[in-house]
Formats: C-alpha cells, structure tokens, sequence
C-alpha cells in the first residue's frame, strides 16, 4: 500500500481540564503531529480582548512544537450559556454564530490553520426542511466569503442529528452553493459507523476528493456517542487503508469530547491504537 501517511492530532476538546498551552505541549511530547483547537471560554477564548495576539502568539508556539492545526467551532456553550450549541446557522437569529465563525476565520488565518471546520444545526421546532436548507444556503454562502477573502478552508461535518446529518447532506449543500473550492468536508469516522449506510472505510473513499479534515473516535451503530478505540464497532485499519490510498495529507483529529477526565492517559493510548491500526493497513494485501 502506498501514499501519504496519516499525520494524527488530538481535539482539545478532550483536554477541557487543561490550559491550552499545558494541553498542546502534552500533545506534542506523546508524539502527535497536530491538534484540533475547539474555540471555547476556556481555550484560545475567541470573544476576548487581543484575539489577533493571542492567536499569533500561539501560531508560534505550534511552530516551535512543530504542530499542525485545524480550528473546531463547536464549542457546547460559548454562544448561549443555558442552550447548548445554540445559535446554529439555522435560527431564527444565526447573528452569534456567523459572528463566531468570522472570527474563528481570523484565527485560522493567524495560525496558518490546515481548516475551519463547522456544522449545520439541527432543524428548529416547526421550521420546515425546505426553509432550513435556505436558511442554510444562505448563510453558508456568507461563510464561504469570508474564507476566500482570508484564504482559508472551510470543512463542514455532516453531523447525526443535525440538517446536513450524512455524506449525501453535506454533497448537496457543496452543490447548492456552487461547488467553491474554498468548502471542503470534515468526515467523523465514528459518524460514519453510526447513521451512515456504507462501512467506514467506504465512507473514506467516498468523501475523499473533498476532504479537508478527519475525526476519529469509535462509535456503535445508531448510538451517537465518542467510544475511546477498540470499544465500539469500527474497523480501523481498513479506514486508515483508505486514507493512505487517497493519499490524503491533513489531520485525523482524534475526537474524544467526554474523556477531559483522564485526557493523558486517553491521548497515549489513543495514539498507540491508531500507530498500531495503521500499521496493520500498511501490511494488508493491496486491493479491494
């Protein structure tokens, strides 16, 4: 099997209990080769004074580390401290959210950041479906400029629950909007195991021309709960097999939101199972 070789990260949403500088050197010291920075209140706070110098700053102390970076805007209560991931581009009001994803844009292009990546929302209490893809439309496309003008990717994750919930969701909404280059996908392997119709490692190779970002996190079968790897239902080495294949260069972010608790530990295991499935991929007969 030949490529690229998968260049593993972490999300710092798994490191909640941690400074984010604490955070990404332990990150760095275990062997990873990038992180995915959550903007949230307690990490790189996006709505603070000094945004741009603090950005900067840190822009620098991942070079130092040699770190890649993508940023993540799904922060549970950055927005609305009572409403969790509320307001999404589909409210009645998306003011907050557009305001978040402008300025996590500035970031990205301070940090020199591989992508932005973002969600749809799940559809509100009696708005119709046909309302809430041109609300959705409309406001991505507002997203989208401002990316081009900072020359930033933009990775947008099918998310179950949500209106753009599937690979085929995420497809139609690139088309809706005229197919920009600057609007790629983020693709959560986990997601693919739990409402996806095709294995995981189709899910790769279906989603791979337009791959920007990748999460990776275990899950089972209509459960949409982050399992640390081995506890859930997903072949790893067939994925990664993908990946290679596809010769895909960014990050494969390891999602691990609810694991703050015992994150170092989480994190070099982590790392261990993925070096370990890989490896297994790279000596697989070559084919399908």
């Amino acid at each position: 099997m030949t490529g690229a070789s998968p260049r593993f990260a972490y999300g710092t949403n798994g490191f909640a209990g941690h400074r984010l500088d604490d955070a990404i050197a332990v990150l760095a010291d275990l062997g990873y080769d990038g992180v995915a920075i959550t903007l949230d209140h307690h990490h790189l706070d996006p709505f603070l004074p000094d945004l741009r110098r603090r950005a900067a700053a840190l822009a620098r102390r991942l070079d130092l580390l040699g770190l890649g970076v993508v940023v993540e805007t799904g922060a549970r209560y950055l927005l609305d401290p009572r409403h969790k991931h509320q307001p999404t581009l589909l409210s009645d009001h998306p003011g907050p959210r557009l305001d978040l994803l402008r300025r996590a844009v500035d970031v990205a292009a301070e940090l020199g950041a591989e992508a932005v990546s973002l969600w749809s929302g799940a559809l509100p209490p009696g708005l119709p479906p046909e309302v809430g893809w041109e609300r959705l439309v409309a406001r991505c496309a507002q997203v989208v400029a401002m990316a081009e003008r900072h020359g930033v990717t933009l990775a947008f994750e099918p998310e179950p629950g949500m209106l753009v919930g599937t690979l085929d969701g995420a497809f139609d909404l690139w088309r809706r909007l005229g197919e920009p280059p600057a609007l790629r996908l983020t693709l959560d392997v986990g997601h693919c195991r739990c409402n996806e119709t095709e294995p995981a490692d189709a899910c790769v190779r279906r989603a791979a021309p337009l791959l920007a970002h990748v999460q990776i996190d275990d899950m089972r079968r209509s459960v949409h709960e982050h399992l640390e790897f081995g506890t859930g239902e997903v072949d790893f080495p067939p994925v990664l097999g993908e990946l290679v294949v596809a010769r895909y260069s960014g990050l494969v972010a390891v999602e691990l939101p609810r694991h703050s608790h015992d994150a170092p530990a989480v994190a070099a295991r982590s790392l261990r199972f993925l070096r370990a499935a890989l490896a297994q991929a790279d000596t697989a007969p070559a084919g399908r």
